[in-house]
């Protein structure tokens, strides 16, 4: 039985098949359309998935929808008549909108589909499912668990924004939900807005931010904007907030309440915008923790599975981690929009149609989230002629080794291999990859390779065998979403004259053995590897560490600042030729920077904005 998924119309369109239950492909529409979040019905992306079945679009037996419009639409009524008159600015802009398309979304995807197939009756096929429902089914069902707690939490959905379901078998049921307009994640995206990054897309600025600061407005937050129980549920004051009623996520008693005027996007960041950082991520980490521990005393259940917007909070994740209430929690890699292509799919299958799970037979269901296109040799080695690049093509050892080397030397090297990843993080994949001991790397990356704001942290990839030793964490975390300490044998002890920086002056002092990875609070965002996901990955870690002595290297998406991750050949050497990146590795093909012809050398630097 096939079954397609799709999320698509908001932000971060994407499609996933299924076939019998397993997960064949899934990827994002904005990495063929090259138009980062993008929203448009996800054309690219299902074609893509039909090519990697080997099937054709009349072999779809249903195609579910990640959410229900007209739940949606409801909401978007009844918001307006509590708000009213005060919403009818944007309640106008709004109406236009659904009323010619998203109200009659069955319709309209049924026209899409139509592109694929006409002689298929589309109307029939079509399934909806809510929101968090396709969100709690994207964490269950392709995790290793066969019972488990579900938690998600994001912006919002049709009414819930967050959710707790209990997940058995074949099973999965939601029994509470915090409804609009409460929502962790709008209080996130808020601060998002005030601090001049854009919503649903900048909020993991603000978490690298965060350490930064000092957490000074947490009393502040709690109390005036959120309210939280002791069981975690909660409660926003909507008086400092606009997004119900405006066009705007905060107004003028929210700049009052923190004596600050929402910054604008190139505006130099001051201590005040890191220590708001600092206070919201504080005060999501003491909503996160409370909800898990009263979950887990109200279920009894030993694995949490997390997804949602908020899912991908790392930092959260990691205090998670460690504050035991579950003893294995497992995290959707594309827990945001996109991940409900997946979600909803799974759950027409298990849910709707009452199929059961396979038995779980690896670290999960997920393939590694590599579950994008892959390029033989011979398209890799036509594309590049046809680029004007010049290459040798090596045997494998012989590229593992030589890649490993140039790392070893302080070279930055575009990794495109196998699979693209599903999910925002670039696992190994589709990477950027650098010396975690060079303490010039983190800045080198960021402003010569990325092209982005200095203070934003990278990623250690780390042998999964040799994570204990380099890090205060022991466990897998293969999808970039668990966040732990440098191990304390590992660190380089601060001098007391640097102790004093404020801000991104503490960027400049090396805290670790591995200063490209450790942030200012010798935090890290890891990437643990095992051969088995990703062989040649771990076999290139494997002989730095051979080389080096350290199992440790910097891993950050292939792509510059604005722009979605490479997808082709022909986009890997687009950015190899626009950036700083010395060495690249396309499957068997290797180049080096200086053996290219000057004249392709693009100008990324201002291509794209802010992201």
């Amino acid at each position: 039985m096939i079954i397609v998924g799709i999320s698509a119309y908001y932000h971060d369109s994407a499609v996933a098949l299924i076939r019998d239950g397993e997960i064949i492909a899934a990827a994002q529409e904005e990495r063929f359309t090259r138009k980062k979040h993008d929203a448009a019905f996800p054309h690219q992306a299902l074609s893509y998935c039909l090519q990697e079945a080997h099937i054709d679009a009349t072999q779809i037996d249903h195609v579910a929808f990640y959410d229900k419009p007209f739940l949606k639409f409801e909401r978007l009524l009844e918001t307006y008549l509590a708000f009213a008159p005060k919403g009818f600015s944007s309640f106008r802009l709004a109406l236009p909108v659904w009323l010619r398309e998203k109200l009659f979304l069955k319709s309209l995807l049924a026209k899409e589909l139509k592109k694929f197939s006409s002689s298929v009756v589309w109307e029939d096929k079509l399934l909806f499912g809510e929101h968090h429902q396709s969100h709690a089914a994207s964490a269950f069902y392709p995790s290793p668990f066969e019972e488990a707690a579900v938690l998600t939490l994001d912006g919002v959905g049709e009414w819930a924004t967050s959710s707790v379901a209990i997940g058995r078998g074949k099973s999965l049921e939601i029994f509470k939900e915090i409804h609009f307009p409460h929502s962790l994640g709008l209080l996130y995206s808020a601060f998002t807005y005030h601090l001049g990054f854009k919503v649903n897309s900048g909020e993991y600025k603000v978490m690298g931010l965060a350490p930064y600061g000092e957490p000074r407005f947490v009393d502040t937050i709690l109390k005036h904007l959120i309210d939280v129980k002791e069981d975690g549920s909660f409660s926003l004051d909507m008086h400092y907030f606009d997004y119900c009623a405006g066009l705007t996520m905060t107004n003028q008693a929210f700049s009052r309440l923190f004596d600050l005027a929402p910054r604008t996007a190139e505006q130099a960041l001051q201590q005040v915008h890191m220590d708001m950082a600092a206070s919201l991520q504080a005060v999501t980490e003491i909503v996160v923790l409370k909800l898990a521990a009263a979950i887990a005393a109200e279920t009894g259940m030993k694995n949490l599975c997390l997804a949602g917007g908020v899912a991908l909070n790392c930092v959260a994740n990691g205090k998670l981690f460690k504050q035991g209430s579950f003893e294995r929690i497992w995290v959707q890699p594309a827990a945001g929009d996109a991940g409900g292509a997946l979600g909803a799919a799974l759950a027409a299958y298990h849910g709707y149609l009452g199929h059961e799970r396979a038995a779980c037979t690896s670290y999960d269901r997920m393939h590694g989230s590599y579950l994008g296109p892959a390029f033989a040799q011979a398209s890799i080695e036509q594309a590049l002629r046809d680029a004007g690049a010049q290459f040798s093509v090596l045997e494998e050892a012989d590229l593992i080794d030589q890649c490993a080397q140039d790392m070893a030397q302080g070279r930055a090297l575009g990794w495109f291999q196998g699979r693209m990843e599903f999910g925002p993080r670039a696992l190994g994949g589709r990477s950027i990859l650098g010396d975690a001991r060079s303490p010039s790397m983190q800045s080198t990356l960021n402003l010569k390779v990325k092209f982005r704001e200095s203070f934003r942290p990278f990623a250690p990839a780390v042998l999964r065998e040799d994570v204990q030793d380099w890090f205060e964490y022991d466990a897998d975390s293969p999808y970039m979403l668990m966040v732990a300490e440098v191990h304390q044998d590992k660190r380089i002890t601060v001098p007391e004259s640097e102790k004093a920086l404020f801000g991104i002056d503490k960027l400049k002092v090396a805290r670790s053995q591995i200063p490209a990875v450790t942030h200012v609070d010798y935090s890290a965002r890891i990437q643990t590897v095992t051969a088995d996901t990703n062989p040649r990955y771990h076999q290139l870690i494997s002989r730095f560490k051979s080389l080096t002595g350290c199992p440790v290297i910097v891993n950050t998406s292939f792509n510059v600042r604005g722009e979605p991750i490479v997808n082709t050949p022909e986009e890997a050497f687009k950015c190899f030729m626009g950036t700083d990146i010395e060495r690249l590795a396309i499957g068997n093909c290797y180049l080096k920077k200086e053996e290219q012809d000057p004249k392709l050398r693009i100008s990324y630097e201002n291509a794209f904005e802010l992201d």
